[in-house]
């Protein structure tokens, strides 16, 4: 186990703070959740729970919301809740932009698993061939590392290592060389624990394994390939026009305000650069659940949703799906139990931003769930479509 105040050095202290809160809350929420999930009415019908979501944005004080359900491998609906801008008339769309943060890792290990069938790349070479300034307290650990341990989080170091620096704008080729400062938790591959820098040396593979930039390859590779024509990466893809969401924050007791959207996740564009629309995720789930097999083919989906890392410490981060059990990370997906189902899905969140995806590949259903105003509601409404979908409390 790693100490608490050797990751606030190393992410910061507002974010150690963050976590810290929010695992109290965990520990006293815990059993209330436990008790009223037992004494929950089940059987609730999957079609009510489109016809419920007016109401859920409605009493959820969020700016704007954007929602994508998919069943039986087409998309069952789409709906867009609020304005582009706070008390401004123009409402969001469904080619409405906005950041989808860490759903972004999905794509570059995505493109990574392409690379690899076309034997372009493998994922068990060392991740500091294509990122020679990357460091660790132990050089034969740094040279062991391999990308799908990158892809997987098992990089040794503590959560968010350096994320600090980041949000300071120093470069992220900078900070890989600042890791031999950072004491690791743990030996190359043998425990998870969430990066964004560190995860984002897959881009500079991709880059050298492909021989073009890393949007470039995304494009040519996902998002062309779906039809996904308002995804892009980067910070001036994003306002390309006026039809993008504007971020939102607020403290307790205050009213919403603006946020600028800043450029530092966008200097790691594997871990959190994308932006999309709710139509182009609808494309993306479709294309998760096997309705695209021309860009992803079972044997790819395969590698990247099968489990890679037990990852405990997640479910207290679930205690708002009491159903869910058995956490794993694969290839930038989380991979849980929820019932007695298999749930696949990924959550992210960035400056006022959040997004979530998830499905049930049995049960061939799933949703995403994006907005630029994250609130404690924007996280309830997953667990919400989960329960209804497979008739459980």
């Amino acid at each position: 186990m790693f100490k608490w105040d050797e990751v606030s050095k190393t992410i910061g202290l507002d974010r150690y703070l963050i976590i810290l809160k929010h695992q109290v809350l965990w520990r006293l929420t815990a059993g209330l959740l436990a008790f009223c999930a037992s004494n929950a009415v089940a059987n609730v019908a999957p079609s009510s729970f489109e016809s419920e979501l007016p109401a859920m944005f409605k009493d959820s004080d969020m700016v704007a919301l954007a929602v994508a359900v998919v069943r039986d491998g087409k998309v069952s609906s789409i709906q867009t809740f609020g304005s582009l801008e706070l008390n401004k008339p123009k409402p969001v769309n469904q080619n409405t932009r906005f950041r989808i943060a860490s759903l972004s890792k999905a794509f570059a290990a995505t493109v990574a698993v392409q690379l690899e069938s076309e034997r372009k790349l493998s994922l068990e070479s060392p991740a500091i061939l294509s990122n020679p300034s990357f460091r660790l307290k132990n050089k034969s650990q740094a040279n062991a590392l391999t990308l799908s341990d990158v892809l997987s989080h098992r990089v040794s170091l503590p959560p968010y290592a350096y994320d600090n620096l980041l949000e300071a704008n120093v470069l992220p080729t900078k900070i890989l060389s600042e890791m031999q400062k950072v004491k690791p938790i743990c030996g190359i591959g043998k425990c998870y624990a969430y990066q964004n820098v560190a995860f984002d040396m897959i881009t500079r593979a991709i880059e050298a394994a492909d021989d073009q930039s890393y949007a470039s390859s995304v494009s040519k590779r996902v998002f062309g390939p779906l039809n996904m024509q308002s995804a892009s990466i980067g910070q001036q893809s994003l306002m390309v026009d006026d039809n993008w969401a504007r971020s939102y924050r607020k403290r307790r007791g205050q009213n919403w305000n603006a946020v600028s959207v800043k450029p530092a996740y966008y200097r790691v564009p594997a871990a959190g650069g994308i932006n999309a629309s709710i139509l182009d995720m609808s494309k993306w789930l479709l294309a998760q659940l096997g309705e695209a097999p021309e860009v992803l083919p079972s044997t790819l989906r395969s590698a990247l949703h099968a489990p890679r890392v037990r990852t405990r410490s997640e479910l207290k981060r679930m205690r708002s799906m009491p159903n869910a059990s058995d956490a794993h990370y694969g290839l930038a997906w989380r991979i849980y139990s929820y019932g007695d189902a298999s749930l696949i899905n990924h959550a992210g969140s960035v400056e006022g931003y959040a997004a979530q995806i998830a499905f049930l590949p049995e049960q061939r259903s799933g949703i995403v769930l994006i907005t630029n105003s994250n609130t404690k509601a924007f996280w309830q409404i997953l667990p919400s479509f989960l329960d209804r979908e497979l008739g459980l409390p």
